[in-house]
């Protein structure tokens, strides 16, 4: 099993090393995943964004000597984040449906980058009411973040309009 994270051409210059070229990566069930960094007090965060759901991840204060275990932080930040929104108490099942992570190039996905662009929006607004990234509730901002009402689907139907929460419920227990 293997999890695709795509990352955009600023965060690709941060963790050169690290970014492969084999296209023939299959995705598991959670399908890929989308990474781009911002910064709060100079420091670095990466908010991830998973393709099918949504469903948000932040890691903060992430260094260049953390890149090495970069696959456990983000398996502990995701498994932290869907215990706090109530999704999975398992860190094992999540391990197994996660595997190995492959950090790719951009995929040019506009969809899921102009949701991230929204998304950090909402954090630079948090920022300022925060101030410092060690007052910020990190878990919570995140689960605010996933309970946004998202339009997912072709359709304009008000039934095309989910959270990111609930849609991460579903794929987590098909």
């Amino acid at each position: 099993m293997r999890t695709t994270i795509h990352t955009t051409k600023k965060l690709e210059k941060l963790i050169k090393k690290l970014i492969s070229t084999d296209e023939k990566t299959e995705c598991g069930i959670l399908g890929k995943w989308n990474a781009t960094v911002f910064y709060v007090d100079r420091k670095k965060c990466w908010l991830i964004t998973n393709g099918k759901t949504k469903y948000n991840v932040i890691l903060t204060d992430i260094k260049s000597t953390d890149l090495k275990n970069i696959e456990q932080i983000f398996k502990d930040a995701l498994y932290s984040q869907l215990t706090y929104d109530g999704i999975i108490t398992d860190f094992d099942y999540l391990n197994s449906i996660i595997g190995k992570i492959d950090f790719m190039p951009t995929d040019n996905d506009r969809k899921t980058t102009g949701f991230q662009n929204t998304n950090l929006q909402s954090l630079d607004w948090w920022k300022a009411e925060y101030g410092e990234l060690k007052n910020m509730p990190i878990k919570d901002l995140t689960n605010r973040l996933n309970n946004i009402p998202i339009h997912i689907g072709e359709s304009k139907k008000m039934s095309d309009f989910t959270k990111a929460l609930n849609e991460m419920k579903k794929l987590i227990n098909e």
